[in-house]
């Protein structure tokens, strides 16, 4: 269900760069970075999940910059369902993280 694309790519919050990498996988509409892409410096493990009925259960990140954070901004699935194994290693971004 994902394809890759050979195009770099760039995800930046508050104008720090959060990841960067040219082996994304696109899976509806999100741009999926592999994990040793990110800035780990800026991230930071969340609590928070959520459950897709075909990607399975999600596990996020929150963004840190400075003194700001974006709560669950960062998200990835450590054992996505078959149908979604595209996108395991992966991460995405959303909350104002300006995927380019």
């Amino acid at each position: 269900m994902g394809g890759r694309r050979q195009v770099a790519m760039e995800a930046r919050w508050n104008g720090e760069l959060i990841a960067s990498s040219d082996d994304i996988v696109k899976l509806e509409g999100n741009a999926y970075f592999p994990a040793d892409s990110l800035i780990t410096a800026n991230l930071r493990p969340s609590s928070h999940t959520s459950v897709c009925s075909w990607k399975g259960t999600a596990q996020y990140y929150d963004l840190v910059v400075g003194e700001a954070i974006n709560a669950n901004a960062a998200w990835f699935y450590p054992e996505p369902k078959a149908e979604a194994a595209s996108i395991k290693g992966r991460v995405a971004f959303w909350k104002g993280v300006q995927v380019s």
